[in-house]
């Protein structure tokens, strides 16, 4: 999803999760975005990453990025819509691990039509706090 560009400001905010847990915005990704709470393993910080694409929060974006491949900017497209995130797999990245792997299909909509982002996306704790590292080749 390192891709896509999109938008610096976050949008107004859905009572469901985009991340496809179920749960309500407010009490999923929401205290993750907002920096009240941190990601408990590597696929609960994937999953707040897919909802700041989908609300256009580059901000969180780039505070939950590994700061040795953090872009020094990120624009997000506005004609991206992010719809649907399915975790396929995940290795390790759970609460005693300090890496780990996610393996993903991001679902969205650009011009009319319907695309998917497959990646295998590696995670590592930095400063206690769960990462984005990279996409390992596929």
């Amino acid at each position: 999803m390192a891709r896509r560009k999109a938008r610096e400001g976050a949008g107004e905010r859905p009572a469901a999760c985009p991340c496809g847990t179920g749960r309500p915005y407010a009490d999923c990704c929401a205290p993750v975005h907002r920096g009240e709470a941190t990601a408990a393993t590597a696929e609960a910080l994937m999953r707040s990453r897919f909802s700041a694409f989908a609300l256009g929060d580059a901000a969180y974006l780039r505070h939950s990025w590994h700061s040795t491949t953090r872009p020094g900017r990120l624009e997000l497209d506005p004609g991206t819509r992010w719809t649907r995130l399915e975790i396929v797999e995940t290795g390790q990245g759970g609460l005693f691990d300090s890496a780990g792997t996610v393996r993903f299909r991001a679902h969205y909509r650009e011009g009319g039509q319907a695309g998917v982002l497959a990646e295998h996306s590696r995670f590592a704790r930095e400063d206690g706090r769960w990462v984005y590292l990279d996409a390992l080749p596929e």
